[in-house]
C-alpha cells in the first residue's frame, strides 16, 4: 500500500507534468474509467454466479432419482 509521501511525491509528479488547467480533467476521465471498470467487473461476477447455480441445478436435477 502507498504511504502518504508516495502519494505526495505522485501527485507533483502529475502536476508538474500536466499542469494544474488538466488536472480536473484527469480526474474526471479516471473517475469515469474506475466506474466502467466496476461495472464490467460486477458483470463478470453475475455471469460466473449465474453460470455455478446453472451447474448446481443441472448436477441436482440428475442426481435425483427418478420414479
Amino acid at each position: 500500500m502507498l504511504g502518504t509521501s508516495e502519494v505526495v511525491v505522485i501527485f507533483l509528479v502529475i502536476l508538474l507534468l500536466f499542469g494544474a488547467k488538466k488536472l480536473p480533467e484527469l480526474a474526471k476521465g479516471l473517475g469515469k474509467g474506475m466506474k466502467e471498470f466496476k461495472k464490467a467487473q460486477n458483470e463478470i461476477e453475475e455471469e460466473f454466479t449465474k453460470a455455478g447455480d446453472d451447474v448446481r441445478k443441472k448436477e441436482n436435477s440428475s442426481a435425483s432419482p427418478k420414479a
